[in-house]
């Protein structure tokens, strides 16, 4: 794809998406949209990781609004259902593991779209913002979602009926990214938590997801038998070889992701 509003790379089993609309805060467009979508499934095909996130100083500022959406005559569940759904299934079904490296601000569909990823890292001025009802909305692109699942039920409500900023400090610890991280260092770090994902047994953090995932729904002896039949399938693979004899040889594993 001829990407108009993403700067998509591959290199060394990263797989890197930058929204690139700078000039509006990364606001989600129709564009923007469908790129994102192919984008994470194009990639998934090579990479062993997949980083989303923003050029300039903000992640994304959700959707853009100048776009004939505040208009009052917009059909915003055709939007959701047509634009939205396919990107969000895009992200949450990648195979290999996706991180939101979250650069700025991340607000509305925005902060939804990092969340949607399986680790966010946010600079330390990063602030999320379930903005929705300031504009007489629900939080939606997943934000009733997931939410009430990372930072609990009274958390998620207070969020999204205040519409306050929840800075990134705080987002670590209610749970709804993983880290938080010096400006400075930004940068650096989240490059080195992709390299460390891009080098790993990829198979395994492929079952690891689908396995987490289950357990929303699955009573205990269901995710039991599920983790049996996933860990079988480990057992039987070339980077579980190549862990064990490494462990054993007191070496650091290469792993190939097969």
């Amino acid at each position: 794809m001829d990407y108009k509003s993403l700067n998509v790379t591959l290199r060394d089993g990263i797989g890197t998406i930058t929204l690139n609309r700078p000039d509006v805060r990364n606001a989600l467009n129709p564009q923007m949209r469908a790129e994102i979508t192919y984008a994470f499934r194009d990639l998934a095909k090579e990479a062993r990781v997949i980083v989303l996130t923003g050029a300039g100083n903000a992640f994304c500022s959700g959707q853009d609004l100048g776009e004939g959406v505040s208009a009052g005559n917009a059909d915003l569940e055709r939007i959701l259902r047509d634009e939205y759904v396919p990107m969000l299934r895009a992200i949450f079904e990648c195979p290999v593991p996706t991180i939101a490296a979250v650069n700025g601000a991340a607000a509305g569909a925005g902060a939804n779209l990092a969340l949607a990823c399986d680790v966010v890292i946010a600079t330390e001025s990063a602030v999320f913002l379930q903005a929705f009802t300031r504009i007489g909305l629900i939080p939606d692109a997943g934000g009733t979602y997931w939410l009430p699942k990372q930072i609990g039920f009274a958390r998620a409500m207070g969020a999204a009926l205040f519409a306050e900023p929840v800075s990134a400090q705080q987002a670590q610890d209610w749970g709804m990214i993983w880290e938080a991280v010096d400006d400075e260092q930004f940068e650096e770090h989240w490059k080195a938590r992709a390299t460390h994902l891009a080098n790993g047994p990829t198979r395994a953090y492929t079952s690891l997801k689908d396995t987490l995932r289950a357990s929303y729904n699955n009573t205990l002896d269901e995710q039991l038998a599920l983790e049996a039949k996933h860990q079988g399938k480990m057992g039987q693979t070339r980077d579980f070889k190549e862990g064990v004899v490494s462990f054993l040889k007191k070496k650091p594993a290469k792993f190939e992701g097969r």
